[in-house]
């Protein structure tokens, strides 16, 4: 942690580490894994909002909570982007970490694979595994998510990549 900024650092240990070392074969253990990622989200978004950071929403897409969708957003130039969000919890989770999605955004950068998955291998699957199974989804969108937006949509934007909604509209108008 020593090469983050305090902010990041501040963020982190506010977002509860799990205990439960288990994945969707897992069951009994599997439902109390899931407890724990959802008390780590609660409070990661409720930090969030408090610090007028609020940036993602995500919920599970089934009931055995093996697929999450959701929508996040960045704010550039005051105008925000908002992308779909998704993922699928792998089946050696959490010794591996989820691929989060934005399909919106495939093919628009190099730092994506086929799919829209955002490429997180240098610098965040290190510290996943090194953390596991300290880490959950909340860890993953603050240290995984939220650092590629801020790197890679200002850049998007400005290499007119993607456009504002209501730049879209307008010129789809004329």
């Amino acid at each position: 942690m020593e090469e983050w900024d305090q902010t990041t650092k501040s963020t982190l240990t506010q977002i509860p580490l799990l205990t439960t070392k288990a994945g969707p074969r897992d069951g009994a253990a599997w439902t109390q894994r899931l407890k724990e990622e959802y008390k780590a989200l609660i409070a990661y978004t409720s930090m969030n909002k408090s610090n007028d950071n609020d940036w993602f929403r995500i919920s599970a897409a089934n009931p055995e909570g093996t697929r999450w969708t959701g929508k996040c957003w960045y704010v550039h130039n005051l105008l925000k982007y908002e992308f779909d969000l998704q993922f699928d919890i792998p089946v050696t989770y959490p010794a591996t970490a989820p691929e989060l999605e934005l399909p919106q955004l495939d093919g628009k950068t190099h730092k994506m694979y086929r799919g829209g998955k955002i490429c997180l291998t240098v610098h965040f699957k290190p510290l996943w595994a090194k953390n596991c199974p300290r880490f959950g989804i909340a860890h993953a969108l603050c240290l995984g998510l939220a650092p590629w937006l801020a790197a890679e949509i200002p850049i998007l934007v400005d290499s007119s990549m993607i456009k504002h909604k209501d730049d879209a509209a307008s010129s789809s108008e004329v």
